[in-house]
């Protein structure tokens, strides 16, 4: 099988051949259909996180991220073989030949957490494409059946990033839903972003204002439905999005997550509001003390999803027939490049690779 592996931090991904795997126990092996290339894979790729106020980045070394590793994450494959161990009660109707996307979020599985379901929560992770490796080749093995999910009939390319940035959003907006009455205040219009209007759309919301500093992305956003858009550098951004809401702000998601999105968010909300922050761009934390108590603010972090919303979302799409995000489909022998264009804000939407 070939495979494209970060070797080192920072450099140019390796092509690699080695004999394609063979499922052992209870994992099943795929043949890979399409993989997308998500800002976090820019993150391991770099290796580490800014975290502001003069403090040391936060290296993934640190985190237990090892190298060489086969990144990937938003993977769809065709089920090829299952392991000695699987029985029919663990395929769960799976068979070879199906077409499903991978739930790379998983945990140690044996914890209090895993066993709840909330294994993208577990503090021993073991997640796809990162801790173990992904879908950046034409072949991989999934550690168990349960967390390959039948796509009946959704198309390949299309679905692959439901497993980050679908999941991701589905899972923050979840978090705000009891204020889809009134617009709510998205930043990052990325395949996030999009994938957050479209979702929050089939999901009975409002609508959304997005922020974005990208023209061509704020452009994209209003394409797919955005009530307004901001421009995230303008001077007077605060008071365009005041309004352009109408009417207090309650949520905020940010996608971006650094210190200018994140003071902009909590600056618009009203008393009570919610900021919700999924963005990794990295830096420290902006916001005045007293304001928080003062303004009753709720500020919540949001960690991808669990496996059971990302059946949800899939579900979701299926019945509301979600229209994709944009999609860039490049062949696997240009992963380098896709990072690299992603990494220069050349992307809208989603980059695809198919091997």
């Amino acid at each position: 099988m070939k495979s494209f592996q970060v070797v080192d931090f920072n450099a140019p991904l390796r092509e690699v051949d080695q004999p394609t795997p063979q499922p052992v126990g209870t994992q099943v092996l795929i043949r890979v259909k399409a993989a997308g290339v998500c800002h976090s894979d820019l993150h391991i790729w770099e290796g580490g996180y800014d975290l502001g106020h003069g403090r040391k980045p936060l290296s993934l070394k640190d985190r237990g991220v090892s190298l060489p590793r086969t990144m990937g994450h938003e993977t769809v494959g065709e089920v090829v073989a299952f392991g000695p161990d699987v029985t029919p009660a663990d395929r769960g109707g799976l068979k070879s030949g199906d077409i499903a996307l991978v739930y790379p979020w998983i945990g140690c599985g044996t914890c209090a957490t895993c066993l709840a379901g909330d294994e993208n929560m577990c503090l021993k992770p073991n997640s796809i494409g990162v801790y173990c490796d992904g879908g950046y080749a034409d072949h991989m093995t999934v550690p168990h059946p349960r967390y390959l999910l039948n796509l009946n009939g959704l198309d390949p390319v299309t679905a692959a990033p439901y497993a980050c940035s679908g999941v991701t959003t589905y899972s923050a907006l979840k978090k705000v839903e009891k204020d889809f009455a009134t617009p709510i205040v998205i930043f990052g219009a990325g395949g996030l972003g999009l994938m957050a209007l479209s979702l929050l759309k089939a999901m009975g919301g409002k609508g959304a204002i997005v922020v974005d500093i990208d023209a061509r992305k704020r452009e994209a956003a209003e394409a797919a439905g955005a009530l307004a858009t901001v421009d995230g550098k303008a001077p007077d951004a605060l008071e365009q999005l005041v309004k352009k809401a109408g009417e207090p702000i309650r949520a905020v998601i940010d996608l971006v997550g650094n210190a200018a999105s994140t003071q902009l968010g909590f600056d618009c909300l009203t008393k009570g509001g919610k900021l919700v922050i999924v963005g990794l761009f990295g830096g420290g934390a902006p916001w005045a003390l007293p304001l928080i108590p003062i303004k009753a603010l709720t500020i919540q972090g949001s960690y991808v999803g669990n496996l059971r919303e990302t059946q949800e979302l899939l579900d979701l799409v299926r019945a509301k027939k979600i229209p994709p995000i944009p999609v860039t489909t490049m062949p696997l022998a240009k992963a380098n490049e896709a990072l690299l264009d992603l990494q220069k804000g050349k992307l809208v939407g989603r980059a695809v690779l198919t091997p």
